[in-house]
């Protein structure tokens, strides 16, 4: 149908329409009509090297032509940019089959293609990891329309995209890049010394190298760093290849020592370069300047585009061989045009093709250019072990970033519009906070139903009135397990088809199951319905998964175990019949004895934001004053739990001719700070009659719900009330309706 929203005519796919949907589009057009921007130029980088695309690879293959060269991106280069894609949706078995059919290689065929395409569908990664973002988003203007889809974790997606982890075997494969780099710099010495000469005097003279001004050269780039480090030389003492290895040989073997802990040590950016410098006298200059850099190009002006980012979209990385963090300049993607990076063009003067054994090496780089930049917002910990194995020696050195809004800030920066949206982005006031960012306009959207085909139901006691929680006082209580499980068996017997239950975590579900063994429930529980449960293991999964949906499609029945922030919690869509009810054992926090976490609790303590109140009085006079409010430590740890609770609880319900069950079996969840951070979708039907439940009462509520669910329910039944045809759309009292529709926060 085509209906105007706002004066846009829109072209919708199908002939009936949500309320809400056309109430979030009314959102979306005010966001997209702001104009806030100001003018940037953003330089780019060109492309990575690869050992079969690189300039100096292919000038080899014109003089000899037994040097191997990729055909794919040959005849990609020789035609592919001449003839651009017909009109069409294209996913990346598409891409793979076109280029087979054309021999053109489909990833550069993808990436040309994004400077063309309207709208673009890809992964987090792309845009808010600067090892990634540089390669393939380089290009998009400031007139681009960002959409973050599923959007709940997205501070947790920044901070892993600025962390960095080094292991002992990090350490060792650097020590071996390090000795490949020397021999092949001493190679070189004797064989063709002219090209060690040329690229000191580059570097001397601060200029890039114009020998691979090609898109197929770009290897390796900056983390996000400060413009003023951009426009600072590279220090003497790195110049020279065999300094600059000697530097390197160096910070590994300091590395290599910090990894000989017995205890825990954690310490700021600061403390780690002091000790470095008193160690093995490395100053802070050349640490940033040791990480690899390309030379920058100028953004082509393409037409904005709307680009929508999701992070259900399975990122490989092996696509891309050597990860290369991004320098963000003016908030463009870009590097400073002058700089010659001291990794990158070694590699290149020394024209290694196959690099990607020196991921190991490019890594501790990463570390050095981004411990020597940010002295706020990261913290270093040391560990002698992994936490999931105590008893082994196993020491890592993390890099943690702290602020979420590090790795997001260019974006807003950047672009003209950016949007932020899921269905369990609850509570909205957290994410400006936690992102540092100051939204235009902040909405939550209810669901028009025509029946009431969710019913979430909080169960805080069984049978037996023993309250029940999965808190680690009472966790391994054997009444509160028992309870559990019955609870878990009187479903599985009343609901038909699928039911999905979610854990706190792997150790909860393995310990739960174990003493389920026990008492009997398994055996109770297999006489309803077959039993499927999540592990660690990704091919167990997939294959349990399969055969739990087999067991739904025949009609026989299944219970799914899962885990909170698993595969399955956030990938996985248990729509109809293959998800009938879903119960949430208890609230998922985060495992709070972790350093890492601790870390970030206390930064978020102790980070205030500022906000401006006006003050009006008659005694003073008018104006502003600033009032400082920090994010408490029980405060996020809850924000964080109900946001995972509410992505499990959500699988069950994906349309409206769907119906589900949640139930959230803790007693805990009665409490209004867990209420109230529940979307506002799921709070309207949880009525106070639903909450600190009994088993008895909750099974009782469902079978009476279940058999309202089971009459006929037809489309002429949502008619006029949740779903709407462009007559009943069109009318006034219904624009009105739909008008008021946004609860603006």
């Amino acid at each position: 149908m085509k209906i105007s929203v706002d004066g846009l005519l829109v072209y919708f796919p199908y002939d009936y329409i949500y309320p809400e949907q056309y109430a979030y589009m009314l959102e979306l057009k005010r966001g997209l009509d702001a104009k806030v921007s100001k003018e940037r130029e953003g330089k780019v980088v060109d492309g990575r090297c690869h050992s079969l695309t690189a300039s100096y690879i292919r000038e080899k293959h014109r003089v000899n032509e037994d040097v191997p060269v990729c055909s794919f991106y040959e005849g990609f280069d020789l035609d592919g940019r001449e003839a651009p894609l017909g009109p069409g949706v294209y996913n990346l078995d598409d891409l793979k089959q076109y280029g087979h059919e054309m021999t053109w290689c489909p990833y550069f065929l993808a990436r040309y293609t994004i400077t063309n395409a309207h709208i673009v569908v890809y992964s987090y990664h792309y845009l808010l990891d600067p090892k990634i973002a540089e390669v393939v988003s380089k290009e998009l203007t400031k007139t681009s329309v960002v959409v973050f889809d599923e959007a709940h974790n997205i501070d947790n997606v920044c901070i892993d995209s600025m962390s960095v982890k080094i292991n002992r075997r990090t350490i060792e494969k650097s020590t071996a890049n390090l000795q490949v780099l020397e021999k092949t710099v001493n190679d070189m010495k004797d064989d063709d010394a002219k090209k060690l000469t040329e690229e000191y005097q580059r570097l001397v003279d601060g200029l890039k190298d114009a020998s691979v001004a090609r898109e197929t050269d770009v290897v390796l780039s900056n983390p996000v760093l400060p413009d003023e480090v951009l426009q600072e030389a590279v220090p003497g003492n790195i110049r020279t290849a065999e300094h600059f290895v000697g530097f390197l040989k160096r910070f590994v073997e300091y590395l290599k020592t910090r990894l000989r802990v017995q205890h825990v040590v954690q310490e700021t950016p600061a403390g780690f370069l002091k000790d470095v410098a008193q160690k093995v006298c490395i100053e802070r200059k050349p640490l940033r300047k040791c990480n690899p850099d390309l030379h920058g190009g100028r953004v082509e002006n393409h037409l904005g585009k709307t680009i929508l980012i999701s992070p259900e979209l399975d990122l490989n990385p092996d696509l891309f061989g050597i990860y290369s963090p991004v320098c963000w300049e003016n908030g463009a993607f870009g590097h400073a045009a002058t700089d010659a990076e001291r990794l990158a063009s070694l590699l290149r003067t020394l024209e290694i093709a196959d690099q990607t054994d020196f991921s190991p090496l490019v890594l501790i780089t990463h570390l050095a250019t981004l411990v020597s930049t940010y002295t706020k917002g990261f913290t270093i910990i040391v560990e002698p072990f992994d936490d999931k194995t105590p008893t082994v020696s196993n020491p890592l050195l993390h890099f943690s970033c702290l602020d979420s809004s590090l790795a997001i800030k260019p974006v807003f920066d950047r672009f003209q519009t950016v949007v932020i949206t899921s269905g369990t982005l609850s509570p909205l006031d957290m994410y400006p906070k936690i992102l540092d960012f100051h939204p235009v306009i902040m909405s939550s959207f209810t669901m028009t139903l025509a029946r009431p085909c969710l019913l979430p139901m909080i169960v805080s006691k069984g049978n037996d009135q023993v309250a029940i929680s999965s808190r680690f006082e009472t966790r391994e209580d054997v009444a509160v397990v028992r309870n559990y499980g019955q609870l878990l068996v009187e479903v599985a017997q009343a609901v038909p088809d699928g039911v999905v239950c979610f854990f706190t975590s792997y150790m909860y579900l393995e310990s739960v199951v174990a003493s389920w063994y026990d008492q009997g429930v398994v055996d109770s529980l297999q006489r309803s319905k077959l039993l499927f449960i999540e592990t660690q293991d990704a091919a167990e999964t997939s294959l349990a998964l399969l055969n739990y949906i087999k067991a739904c499609e025949s009609g026989r029945g299944a219970v799914l175990l899962s885990v909170a922030r698993g595969k399955v919690s956030e990938g996985v869509d248990f729509d109809h019949h293959l998800g009938r009810a879903v119960l949430m054992f208890g609230i998922p926090y985060v495992y709070t004895q972790s350093r890492i976490l601790r870390a970030r609790l206390d930064y978020l303590r102790d980070q205030f934001q500022l906000a401006k109140l006006v003050v009006l009085g008659s005694t003073a006079e008018d104006g502003e004053i600033e009032v400082r409010i920090s994010i408490r430590e029980n405060d996020f740890l809850t924000f964080d739990a109900m946001r995972h609770a509410a992505q499990c609880i959500g699988r069950v319900l994906r349309g409206k001719t769907d119906y589900g069950i949640m139930i959230f079996a803790d007693k805990r969840f009665s409490r209004s700070d867990k209420r109230s951070k529940l979307p506002k979708w799921i709070q309207e039907h949880l009525k106070d009659s639903y909450c600190n439940l009994s088993t008895e009462e909750a099974v009782q509520i469902l079978k009476r719900w279940l058999r309202q669910m089971a009459q006929p329910f037809s489309r002429e039944d949502q008619l006029g009330i949740s779903l709407l045809t462009i007559d009943q759309l069109q009318t006034e009292e219904m624009q009105k309706k739909l008008r008021k529709a946004a609860e603006q926060v």
